[in-house]
């Protein structure tokens, strides 16, 4: 094996880049190791175009069960299947990051494949993003990268910012903030971060503490790649013809501003102005150079909407830069069937979110590498049906924007959901974006926000999202921001920017961008403009409904928590398992018992729970001298009376503790089934109960005789 390493340091450890032969027939790869964590990342394209109208660029990441060193999987599959949610999540984050710096001309297919081989506290996905760029920067493939990417971190009691912390810091209760930041050239290609309330400031100052990270590892790849690297491949990229350009100025260009710009939301009128200049094209041009004039009209389009933005401050639909479309906010009413639900409008996107919730056995259980044996009892769904953009297809499934949306607002959410140890219920909040024109994904979290509240979930605060935009001129870097973008402003827009938060902080971001990076100074500008237009949303939303209801819905099960000592949880399970399953049969509820003693009962709202806990409580009761109970009289003999005072726990009751009176016999006082007062006497060495009723109910066998 041909084999040539390359180390640093980053954050105190070694990061290790290795070039190999091992997949050799690929246009470029590379095996990258931070501790014991290693991906490989190989780089391929295609030797001629695919014919598609688009450029063909797919990020494939293959997590292996072995990279755990466990056998994984179900008991009838022991091998991969589809992507799990954290690997399609990785390969978006690749996806957007390296997307931007390719020529959008290119129709060759390249596809990025990287391929988890070891895992250990180290997340491998900015791992993944680094040798993803070192892959395409070393082969023939055109690239216009490096670029680099870094996690930060913050702990809630420090503000040093930490950086690439491990699973370990990221998943304990200290941990305030955890975000990945690609840049390159002193800006900002892709930023996605979930945080706990946290303040503009300290993201900002996440924003600049990358920085020095992001220019080390950028040298050191351009060391690498100046090293490795192969000469790139010159593709030809057509060009407009003279022709396409005469007939667009000629029929199309005197309308286009009107067509544009309507002064109305939607983008109905630029859909037909497309067609209209489909079917001039159709009719005067070449079959080969159709695909051409599409380009061309995005071009003008695109051209237009940045003119008119940067020098005008002219929006399609007449808003000013800053100003949030209408808005309607409405908690519950749907059904009476489901547990919560909100319907959330901005403009012309709408969602509706929908809230069901389920005891602990609910909980998704999560077996994959890097989330292995975690019951996760807060889900957010989100489905995009055709019709919600006037068009039709196929139902059912979902695919990899989807997950990457409700993942997004899952985050934003994640921050304000009680503990388990207040709000035991799972959570699963599924929306349905059933009209879009603009960051459904946003409305999804106001909708979610609703359906909690409308639910009776304690939230801690209400969260609010929003979609912030950016026109830039790239030879002047002037630039403007732009509030809660709409169809033609993410379309031709150049960034996509999106912020989730309440009053107290943010929770969530997540920045795509068209260019080669983002001025720090942009993003600035978009998180305080953001944060304006949150506090805008929370009064709609909380004019609504101020705060979550007082109780949960009538459908929703109940469930009771009550604790146990850790050397009783096996006189509550029994034998085989044939104490609990007896309690089950006997009230219909579920029981979960976790490893420290916790005891948690689920059942219909029909008293059961309660029933349920309450025998529960007579098994594990720790019996003492002088407790007062009813009894019900079990057996009778000729030296007193068994009762029994709990759930399989009786105790004797002499007969000389029957009445301060000389009894004869029990019988004449006491009958089976009879309920008694009794008081604990006395417990021997062996635990046994001695029990007296005339000590608690002197006048107890008096009465029984009169009654008799």
């Amino acid at each position: 094996m041909k084999e040539e390493v390359f180390e640093t340091n980053l954050a105190g450890k070694t990061l290790t880049v290795k070039f190999n032969d091992l997949a050799e027939q690929a246009d470029g790869s590379v095996m990258v190791s931070y501790g014991r964590t290693t991906v490989l990342a190989t780089a391929t394209m295609s030797k001629e175009p695919t014919g598609a109208n688009f450029f063909p660029l797919v990020v494939d990441y293959e997590e292996k069960f072995y990279a755990a060193g466990q056998i994984l999987g179900s008991r009838f599959m022991r091998r991969e299947g589809r992507p799990s949610d954290d690997a399609v999540l990785s390969a978006r984050l690749i996806d957007r990051t390296i997307r931007p710096l390719f020529n959008q001309g290119i129709r060759n297919e390249v596809q990025i494949v990287i391929t988890v081989l070891s895992i250990d506290e180290d997340d491998p996905d900015v791992l993944a993003i680094l040798a993803t760029s070192l892959a395409l920067g070393t082969s023939r493939i055109p690239w216009d990268g490096p670029v680099s990417a870094v996690r930060i971190g913050k702990h809630k009691e420090d503000e040093n910012l930490k950086i690439n912390p491990d699973y370990k810091f990221r998943y304990s209760e200290m941990s305030d903030m955890d975000m990945v930041i690609c840049g390159m050239n002193g800006k900002i290609t892709m930023m996605e971060a979930e945080a706990k309330e946290t303040s503009e400031n300290d993201l900002i100052k996440a924003l600049e503490g990358s920085k020095e990270e992001i220019e080390k590892l950028q040298k050191f790849q351009k060391e690498i790649i100046e090293k490795k690297g192969v000469k790139k491949e010159n593709i030809e990229i057509p060009q407009i013809s003279s022709h396409i350009k005469e007939l667009f100025s000629k029929t199309m260009e005197p309308d286009m501003k009107e067509a544009v710009y309507t002064g109305k939301p939607g983008k109905d009128s630029i859909s037909k102005f497309k067609e209209r200049w489909e079917q001039e094209a159709k009719e005067n041009l070449e079959e080969e150079e159709l695909t051409m004039a599409k380009e061309y009209f995005e071009d003008r389009l695109n051209n237009m909407i940045h003119e008119e933005v940067l020098n005008n401050k002219n929006r399609p639909d007449g808003r000013t830069l800053d100003q949030v479309r209408p808005l309607y906010a409405k908690a519950g009413g749907l059904s009476e069937i489901i547990h919560g639900s909100g319907i959330f409008y901005r403009g012309g996107t709408h969602v509706l979110s929908v809230l069901t919730l389920g005891g602990p056995q609910d909980a998704l259980l999560i077996d994959q590498i890097e989330s292995r044996d975690v019951q996760k009892r807060f889900m957010h769904h989100y489905n995009f049906p055709p019709f919600s953009v006037g068009e039709t297809g196929r139902m059912g499934g979902f695919n990899r924007r989807m997950i990457g949306h409700g993942s997004l607002a899952e985050k934003a959410l994640k921050a304000v959901i009680p503990d388990k140890d207040e709000f035991p219920y799972t959570i699963r909040l599924v929306s349905e974006a059933l009209s879009s024109n603009g960051s459904t994904s946003m409305a999804s979290v106001c909708g979610s926000t609703l359906a909690l509240m409308d639910g009776g979930v304690p939230i801690k605060a209400p969260v609010a999202g929003i979609a912030m935009g950016l026109i830039v001129d790239e030879k002047t870097e002037k630039y403007s921001v732009l509030t809660d973008i709409q169809g033609p402003e993410d379309h031709y827009g150049d960034m996509d920017f999106k912020i989730a938060g309440t009053r107290r902080g943010i929770t969530a971001i997540q920045m795509d961008t068209k260019l080669k990076g983002v001025p720090v100074s942009a993003i600035k500008d978009s998180i305080i403009d953001g944060k304006k237009a949150l506090e805008l949303i929370l009064d709609v939303i909380e004019k609504e409904i101020k705060e979550p209801r007082p109780t949960i819905s009538e459908n929703a099960p109940e469930i009771r928590i009550i604790k146990i000592q850790k050397e009783q949880i096996g006189m509550v399970i029994g034998p085989g398992g044939k104490v609990i399953n007896e309690i089950k049969n006997a009230t219909g509820a579920e029981i979960e018992i976790e490893e420290d003693g916790t005891v948690y009962i689920i059942a219909e709202k029909n008293g059961k729970a309660e029933q349920a806990m309450k025998t529960i409580e007579e098994i594990t009761h720790e019996y003492k001298k002088g407790e007062v109970f009813t009894g019900e009289v079990m057996k009778i003999t000729d030296f007193g009376a068994f009762v029994r005072i709990g759930h399989g726990t009786e105790g004797l009751v002499h007969v000389s503790e029957i009445s301060p009176s000389r009894v004869e016999k029990v019988e004449d006082i006491l009958s089976v089934g009879d309920e008694v007062p009794i008081i604990i006497k006395d417990i021997d060495d062996k635990d046994r109960l001695k029990l007296s009723i005339k000590e608690i109910d002197p006048e107890f066998a008096s009465q029984k005789l009169k009654e008799k």
